[in-house]
């Protein structure tokens, strides 16, 4: 078995998904397949989410003691147009019912990034009813902590598409937790490029934090998340932008995690950690230039366990993200995640069934094994890097650390 660091310090016997009532992990899914699907000349495959949930079968996550599967929770107009204006609203379900490839540009949708499908309008609420419903459990105490694999859609505006995002999943799952008694929310954001939707759609609440580290937009989509992205009026200091430079290895965006997150949390004093785990920061994506590999998705998934309990008491709302080496990467990386969720472990070596089920799926191989070793990049290299991120936490926390203090 894959070692991990264990159960984090102050848990309880039963955290973690060691069984009992909060000791539960959900895994929020159905088998009908997704239909949140661009066609396949995109990157955003749906397979590569359905094959994530294959590697947890095949590893028995899945029945695991305390793991429990969950549906996604309804979704409909009403609860849409509390996140979404109404002019957007009704431009995505115009362009769902009859498809126009030139799309309306006015809301993002069209040629490039966010092309328009059949069926578009009911498969996103379906992605939002399902980060709704890994919410509800863990709010409501159904569950410790909840996963949503084909969540995290964190580039969608209050007003229009962006990134292959049509509706903002993270966003709905945030505002039903404040509306159901929340009082401050934690937003965590590992995927490789700049949690924008997300941010701002809160950049003016002081009651959610929104912590983003990213590849920097001086060189990739969306071009933002910035350290002086801080926060507007009362939230001041409630947003936190980490962005890296090309080629960061996994020693270095660690520490940086380290400097920025955990003082971060320890100042807001959240209610419930909310985290998007896109694994298109691995050194092989295609669309990106950061050097992470699955050891480092290992290392932070022990690092948002622990501060879960450390600050939440345990409620952890996780969702998937980017990534798109659809065979290769993202089902090691979300099961790796997922294992830490439920408190177990993956096999050293990943089954011979699911490999199997890869190349009948794609046509590609997937690695033998779950853990592969940390990227290398030249001396040279790596302290242009470090240097380059430390000068940004440096920024960050001159930026906005002072404020964030104010903010309790």
């Amino acid at each position: 078995m894959v070692n991990r660091s264990g159960t984090p310090d102050g848990a309880g016997p039963d955290d973690g998904g060691t069984g009992g009532g909060h000791g539960v992990t959900a895994l929020i899914w159905d088998d009908q397949d997704l239909r949140y699907d661009f066609g396949p000349d995109h990157p955003l495959k749906p397979i590569r989410v359905e094959l994530t949930v294959d590697l947890i079968r095949a590893c028995g996550l899945d029945r695991g003691p305390g793991v429990l599967t969950l549906p996604r929770d309804p979704f409909d107009v009403d609860d849409l147009l509390d996140l979404h204006t109404a002019p957007y609203v009704d431009a995505v379900m115009r362009m769902s019912a009859d498809p126009d490839p030139r799309g309306d540009l006015r809301f993002g949708l069209g040629p490039g990034d966010t092309p328009v499908f059949a069926g578009m309008h009911e498969a996103s609420m379906e992605v939002c009813g399902a980060s709704v419903a890994a919410a509800r459990a863990v709010w409501e105490g159904t569950a410790t902590h909840a996963f949503n694999p084909a969540g995290g859609l964190h580039h969608a505006m209050p007003d229009r598409a962006a990134g292959f995002c049509v509706y903002d999943d993270p966003a709905a799952a945030i505002r039903w937790l404040l509306a159901n008694g929340a009082q401050r929310v934690a937003y965590v954001d590992v995927d490789t490029h700049h949690g924008d939707g997300v941010q701002t759609f809160f950049y003016d609440d002081p009651r959610v934090l929104t912590i983003s580290l990213h590849e920097s937009g001086r060189t990739l989509f969306p071009g933002t998340g910035f350290t002086d992205e801080i926060g507007h009026g009362d939230a001041r200091g409630s947003a936190l932008n980490v962005p890296l430079p090309m080629a960061t290895i996994g020693s270095v965006y660690l520490e940086a995690f380290e400097q920025v997150v955990p003082p971060a949390l320890d100042a807001f004093k959240p209610d419930v950690l909310v985290t998007q785990l896109g694994c298109d920061t691995h050194m092989t994506d295609p669309l990106a230039h950061l050097a992470l590999t699955t050891d480092d998705y290992l290392a932070l998934a022990t690092r948002l366990h622990a501060l879960a309990h450390t600050h939440t008491g345990g409620r952890w709302v996780a969702m998937g993200g980017g990534g798109y080496q659809i065979a290769t990467v993202v089902p090691r990386a979300w099961t790796i995640y997922f294992a830490e969720l439920t408190g177990q472990e993956v096999p050293f070596e990943v089954p011979f069934d699911f490999l199997r089920r890869v190349e009948e799926a794609t046509g590609q191989t997937s690695p033998r094994e779950f853990l592969e070793g940390p990227a290398r990049v030249s001396p040279e290299r790596e302290q242009m890097i470090r240097a380059q991120t430390t000068r940004a936490v440096e920024d960050l926390k001159r930026a906005a650390f002072d404020h964030l203090e104010r903010l309790t």
